[in-house]
């Protein structure tokens, strides 16, 4: 039965976040319970399971700008590792379907610097897909896998991956990560910016504030604003409560154009 659409909010999991069962099967029950006022779509990474599937292989690890480099053996292992946390995701928060970019050309790009293997950047969504299913009332669980024009899988870092299904959808994202939020110093939880402009978070990663791992997810929220979404949040999901929080501008850091 069809139902009527509501807003979309687009909700990117994964990282240290989803080590712990109980706290993922806990964040996945509020997303369950968003879709009340909401209709969601989540994409998720996978960094902690990748990394214990490679090294149960002896596939190495190797990180060049804050993304892994991927080579042909390790997609392998990281498609396989993808998949099946869908599957396990959707399970956990029902009424959902886990998918890749294999699945009807959902997710369609292309390589991004030779020097980084296989990994690539997302420039098509099959938002037909997402809005078919949407209506439905079935939960879309995407995995940050994508295909090229050849039809062969690429690694997509999953906060570029949720960035590019969020603006082409119009949608609102939120991005759970391992923090709060965006901090003006990162040893102190009180220095937490509850909005922040574009020019001043591109100003803050020129000067070295943003550094590390935060630097992809910020790029991916300004990416998302700058394709189409009206807003774009990071927050943390290293605790329950905070989802729904964040979505009301209460919890993390809000990015703005």
């Amino acid at each position: 039965m069809l139902t009527t659409m509501k807003p979309i909010a687009v909700v990117k999991y994964g990282g240290n976040a989803m080590k712990n069962l109980e706290l993922r099967r806990a964040i996945a029950a509020e997303i369950a319970a968003l879709r009340q006022s909401r209709s969601v779509v989540v994409v998720h990474g996978g960094g902690p399971v990748i990394e214990r599937d490679l090294g149960r292989l002896n596939i190495e690890s190797h990180f060049l700008r804050g993304l892994r480099v991927t080579t042909p053996e390790a997609l392998e292992v990281i498609e396989k590792a993808i998949t099946m946390l869908s599957k396990e995701l959707s399970q956990d928060i029902g009424g959902a379907i886990g998918l890749t970019g294999r699945d009807m050309q959902l997710l369609q790009g292309s390589i991004l610097e030779p020097e980084f293997g296989r990994v690539g950047h997302v420039h098509t969504v099959n938002t037909t897909l997402l809005q078919s299913l949407l209506e439905q009332g079935i939960t879309p669980v995407i995995g940050c896998i994508a295909l090229d024009a050849d039809g062969q899988p690429l690694n997509i870092n999953a906060d570029w991956a949720a960035g590019a299904v969020a603006g082409k959808l119009n949608s609102e994202i939120v991005f759970l990560t391992d923090v709060a939020g965006v901090m003006r110093d990162h040893k102190d939880p009180s220095s937490l910016q509850n909005q922040l402009e574009q020019a001043k978070a591109l100003a803050w990663i020129e000067e070295g504030i943003i550094a590390g791992g935060m630097i992809p997810k910020v790029e991916a929220a300004l990416n998302a604003l700058n394709m189409g979404a009206p807003r774009a949040t990071i927050a943390s999901g290293m605790q329950t409560g905070v989802l729904e929080a964040a979505l009301r501008g209460q919890a993390g850091t809000m990015l703005s154009a």
